[in-house]
């Protein structure tokens, strides 16, 4: 029976993907297909992308607008954190954490088993399988497990945990014990899913090429290794299909912005005031939600939001739709029940860090320097991603435009099981075995451009889309000023 192992590298760019940092990952990429035209879902940020993974829908289809966001059903008035415990009590309160079926839901009404393991945010951990309780599947973390009881038996025949540090390897490899001794052996999963918390971790801390982001990538390059020797050992390397992903890029800092105290101070009160406006801070961007209806709101805000050297594009929801300046929250799949009135995506350009890699942004956090991602640009949109297997085809390179939303639709097509159907991302035929030439394929890209007077300068902001048929990919986004 056919099986997938997917192994994410938090935040890892393309241009780490070499021999000198990442031999095992190189020589993988080398013999499979390699996406080199990879998309992460906007915001770029991991719950964000965890969810279009697992769902196959864009954000304003699973809900997850952000790591940080508001779920008005749930609470009304405040944004919260996307991370397990305030998952769960939303679950508790009877609210759907995601919007539509996941992965897992699917595969267990097949009798077969999705499991994550997971050693970066609780958050991530626990939106690869919310339901697990009910619906089978299991989810890995070093702080909780789904089902809840697995949790204890895990520590009971591994060991605790150990602390999270710096490269975080010690995680990953007491994860990669339980993947190779308890997860693949005993359960033998459909899909099974093992996620690197770096690079992510350590540029966040010190930047993207920093002598700790280099070491972060060599020694989680070292554990995908170890996973294929003992494939290769066990006699699984043959029959098993391997995919390797990123859930986004990377940036470096150029500015940090106190977001929340500089909006209130141009007047514009919490939320749950008359004219207010709840805030959620996502690093290379912001949700912001006014009450519903309250377009006067939307619309001060968007003109403000405009005149501000930092800010690059603004999209809107249908429900302050037509505010002069404002892309739709549709163009870049952020429409939906739970999307935000206005999402902003700083100013970005593509000059090279101190290490060389390019691409620098504002952000809500951290230091100038360091390393961030959720904003619209392509440094942190193009991600990676590899695969390798009886199902795929043999070192092709691939410039058709992919992302983390066809993960779940061509999962499910490789397994023969049918539920793709109603899901944003498409099946990636070009890549598999029996599939069509890619020079067969047809798709396009486009730009939509909007602008607003601000008195003697012009604001214009670009998104550009691709599109493979009705299927569509943000591909990068910012804004001008024009005198």
């Amino acid at each position: 029976m056919s099986s997938i192992i997917v192994f994410v590298f938090d935040g890892l760019q393309p241009a780490q993907v070499n021999p000198r940092l990442m031999p095992n990952l190189s020589a993988f990429a080398d013999s499979g297909v390699t996406f080199a035209n990879h998309h992460s879902v906007f915001p770029t940020v991991t719950r964000v992308n965890v969810s279009s993974m697992v769902t196959g829908l864009n954000p304003g289809g699973h809900g997850l607008a952000g790591n940080r966001l508001m779920i008005r059903d749930f609470d009304s008035d405040r944004a919260i954190p996307a991370l397990e415990p305030e998952l769960e009590q939303v679950a508790k309160a009877g609210v759907s954490v995601l919007l539509g079926p996941t992965l897992a839901e699917i595969l267990s009404e097949h009798g077969r088993e999705y499991v994550a393991l997971g050693v970066g945010t609780s958050g991530n951990a626990y939106l690869h399988n919310p339901t697990a309780d009910d619906t089978g599947g299991a989810t890995i973390h070093p702080t909780f497990a789904l089902p809840r009881d697995l949790h204890e038996l895990l520590i009971d025949r591994f060991g605790q945990w150990p602390e999270a540090l710096l490269p975080n390897t010690p995680r990953l490899a007491h994860a990669m014990r339980i993947l190779t001794e308890y997860v693949l052996p005993e359960r033998l999963p459909a899909v099974t899913l093992i996620w690197s918390s770096e690079p992510d971790k350590s540029q966040h801390d010190s930047g993207v090429g920093s002598s700790l982001s280099d070491i972060a990538v060599k020694e989680a390059d070292g554990q995908f290794g170890d996973l294929l020797q003992w494939l290769r050992e066990n006699g699984r390397a043959e029959d098993t299909d391997i995919v390797v992903v990123s859930d986004h890029g990377y940036s470096t800092i150029s500015e940090t912005l106190a977001i929340e105290s500089l909006l209130r101070d141009a007047g514009f009160p919490p939320g749950g005031e008359a004219g207010g406006v709840v805030v959620a801070q996502n690093g290379g961007a912001v949700l912001f939600y006014t009450s519903p209806g309250d377009v006067g709101t939307a619309t001060r805000l968007a003109d403000w939001l405009m005149r501000q050297p930092w800010c690059g594009t603004i999209t809107a929801s249908d429900a302050v739709a037509g505010i002069p300046g404002t892309l739709p929250a549709s163009l870049v799949g952020n429409q939906g029940l739970r999307a935000p009135e206005l999402t902003v995506s700083f100013l970005w350009d593509s000059s090279p860090n101190s290490a060389g890699y390019g691409g620098t942004v504002y952000s809500t956090g951290g230091e100038p320097g360091t390393g961030q991602h959720g904003s619209m640009s392509r440094h942190e949109i193009n991600g990676i991603m590899f695969a390798h297997g009886p199902s795929f085809k043999l070192s092709l390179k691939l410039d058709t435009p992919s992302g983390n939303m066809d993960l779940a639709p061509t999962f499910l097509r490789i397994l023969g099981i049918s539920g793709h159907q109603g899901m944003h991302g498409r099946v990636l035929e070009e890549a598999l075995s029996a599939g069509p030439d890619a020079k067969d394929l047809e798709w396009s890209s486009e730009l939509h451009n909007a602008e607003h007077s601000l008195g003697g300068e012009v604001y214009r902001q670009q998104i550009k889309i691709s599109r493979v048929g009705d299927k569509s990919y943000v591909d990068e986004g910012n804004r001008r000023i024009l005198t």
